[in-house]
């Protein structure tokens, strides 16, 4: 029996409405419109595409975004600047600093320089500490994992008692997917590249998130009947059939899965759209929390 198709393009497409209907809603009650802040460092073409994608569904969703680029000889005190000023403007009620940072750059320092408050891609060392504890909550989840839990919400998984197996251990996919998950009642096994025998503890998976970067490396005797794969990765290999020469595979070997998984998202049209709808969403918080604050300081 063939898996259903996790489309996390037309989920991503309904998060998307959702966010530009309550966008609307708030400027037309006269509040602030929801500002991103980008912060691009260097020349890095893959870095370039993304941030201008990021930008251009911002403003789909009627979110204002600044743009700000430094050369790839910015000083980390540069870097660590801008953010600063970025954390004192009004407008803004998201940072996002686009990774990888070129080399020299201490990435953990300046996600550390970004207001908690604004921190709409979920790397500040307090909003990690938070998602890693039992009974807290931080202020943002990071993009990726979150899109992944809405993909199974979507899809019916239940999490509560399931055996949940995360193949990656990665700060911005792997471990914060792993306590989504723990946080949804799941019983989560973190595995990856140096754990014996994969197969088997893949094969124990009632959901099983694959974000280890490896080409099709999850093959279908690794996947437990009409489980929930969702997978992560985004491989090029080569295919002399393409006018480029390669196409794009996760790290699941889709075609094998799909006849033995109950639910699985394809690469691409799966987890990618999600990561920038999520972003959306984390920035439209962002202004919630602006007038929380607000509200708080005008009562004190």
């Amino acid at each position: 029996m063939t898996a259903h198709l996790i489309d996390g393009a037309a989920i991503a497409a309904k998060v998307r409405a959702e966010v530009a209907g309550l966008v609307a809603q708030r400027v037309a009650a006269g509040k602030s419109i929801p500002g991103l802040a980008t912060v691009l460092v260097g020349d890095n073409a893959a870095s370039q595409t993304y941030v201008r994608s990021k930008r251009k569904a911002s403003a789909e969703v009627g979110i204002e975004s600044f743009g700000h680029e430094l050369s790839k000889t910015a000083t980390q005190r540069e870097v660590e600047e801008l953010v600063v000023q970025l954390n004192a403007d009004r407008r803004v009620h998201g940072i996002l600093v686009q990774l990888p940072l070129p080399g020299g750059l201490d990435e953990e320092k300046v996600l550390a320089a970004i207001s908690l408050e604004k921190d709409v891609d979920g790397f500040h060392p307090i909003n990690v500490g938070r998602l890693a504890m039992k009974g807290r909550r931080p202020l943002f989840v990071p993009c990726t994992p979150a899109g992944c839990l809405v993909l199974l919400e979507e899809a019916g998984a239940q999490f509560r008692g399931a055996q949940a197996v995360v193949l990656g251990r990665s700060n911005i996919v792997g471990l914060p997917a792993a306590m989504l998950l723990l946080h949804r009642d799941a019983t989560v096994t973190i595995c990856h590249s140096r754990s014996r025998d994969l197969p088997a503890i893949c094969r124990s998976a009632d959901i099983l998130i694959a974000a280890v970067g490896r080409a099709q490396m999850v093959r279908a005797d690794w996947v437990k009947p009409g489980a929930f794969v969702i997978d992560v990765g985004i491989n090029r290999i080569e295919d002399a059939a393409r006018k480029s020469g390669y196409r794009l595979v996760g790290d699941v070997a889709f075609d094998e899965v799909k006849e033995v998984a109950g639910a699985i998202t394809p690469v691409p049209g799966g987890v990618g759209p999600m990561t920038i709808a999520m972003l959306l969403r984390n920035t439209l918080r962002g202004a919630e929390l602006a007038d929380e604050r607000a509200v708080a300081l005008a009562a004190s």
